[in-house]
């Protein structure tokens, strides 16, 4: 089983938590990230005064721990089916929420999130919490 670890699972990793750093080398390369997630970390890093030490774990971090998974078309046809659906159904999502699941769903991954409430009426999403899990 591979997982797409979402945003908050990535940035409790980059803060050292022994919790997902056991993780981290359980699952030693089957790790991904959606690139959105990246957009959201790079905006946490340069919300800091100075955002060079984090830039730095990150980069780290994709060198040795996470590949990334560029949002492309495919994932854009799955976004598109599941957001019907779901509105048929009257279910509304965040649309950058939904956008990361159809990450996972167009790669056959688990997503990893601790927030669990945001994804869990998407159909067909394999979900894991890395954090309230021990």
């Amino acid at each position: 089983m591979s997982f797409l670890l979402d945003t908050n699972i990535l940035s409790v990793h980059l803060r050292g938590s022994s919790d997902t750093t056991n993780r981290f080398l359980q699952y030693t390369g089957r790790l991904y990230t959606p690139s959105l997630a990246m957009a959201e970390l790079y905006v946490w890093a340069h919300r800091r005064p100075d955002p060079t030490e984090v830039l730095s774990a990150i980069e780290n971090m994709l060198r040795y721990e996470v590949a990334v998974v560029n949002y492309d078309n495919d994932c854009a046809l799955t976004f598109g089916k599941v957001r019907a659906q779901l509105q048929r159904e009257g279910i509304g999502v965040n649309s950058i929420d939904l956008m990361i699941a159809s990450v996972a769903l167009t790669h056959d991954l688990t997503l990893v999130t601790h927030n669990m409430s945001d994804f869990f009426r998407i159909p067909n999403l394999r979900l894991k919490d890395w954090i309230s899990v021990k």
